[in-house]
């Protein structure tokens, strides 16, 4: 209970500093709130880690559900304490309740890509990556076999970062191959 109330306490601050504007009900903050806190791990690869588990996961799986009839649904958790599997029976009613809660509202996603991760970047993405890569040792000049007339401009970086042929210093940026045609002027 003492929890519950330093969290609902906490929150309200928040709100009161950030949205001073917001109007919430009085009614929300005289409620008995429900807060389970449990450390799992520190910094910020645990904290990945554990929200990483209900990223791309729904709230039950069909294995976990043992029961099912007009009575109501039972099915399997693991206790954290113990690390036994438990039965639990619900009502129908109940279960759904339950359920639904982890349902999001349409419109809403658990995981949105955008900027430089939404999938139409994925060759800025790629660039980025080798910009930040370490320099590469120079590499032993080899003669390539020259491209056919017809060959077709290529959009796709090349997968480990150039090192300029000529200073081997400068790190050359991908943005494009040329056909042999194109690239003399003709």
């Amino acid at each position: 209970m003492r929890q519950s109330r330093k969290v609902r306490g906490k929150v309200r601050a928040l709100l009161r500093q950030r949205c001073p504007d917001l109007v919430v009900p009085d009614v929300i903050w005289h409620t008995d709130w429900i807060a389970h806190l449990t450390a799992w791990g520190q910094g910020e690869q645990a904290v990945l880690d554990y929200l990483a588990r209900y990223v791309f996961r729904v709230a039950i799986t069909n294995a976990r559900i043992t029961g099912l009839d007009d009575g109501g649904v039972t099915f399997t958790w693991r206790d954290r304490k113990s690390g036994q599997r438990r039965a639990c029976r619900l009502s129908s009613e109940e279960f759904m309740r339950r359920f639904l809660q982890h349902v999001l509202p349409r419109g809403l996603h658990k995981i949105r890509y955008f900027g430089l991760w939404h999938p139409t970047h994925r060759e800025d993405a790629a660039r980025m990556l080798q910009l930040q890569a370490p320099p590469a040792a120079p590499l032993p000049e080899t003669v390539m076999p020259p491209e056919p007339a017809d060959a077709e401009v290529t959009t796709t970086p090349p997968i480990e970062p150039r090192i300029c042929p000529h200073c081997h210093q400068g790190r050359l940026i991908f943005i494009r191959t040329l056909p042999r045609r194109q690239a003399m002027g003709a």
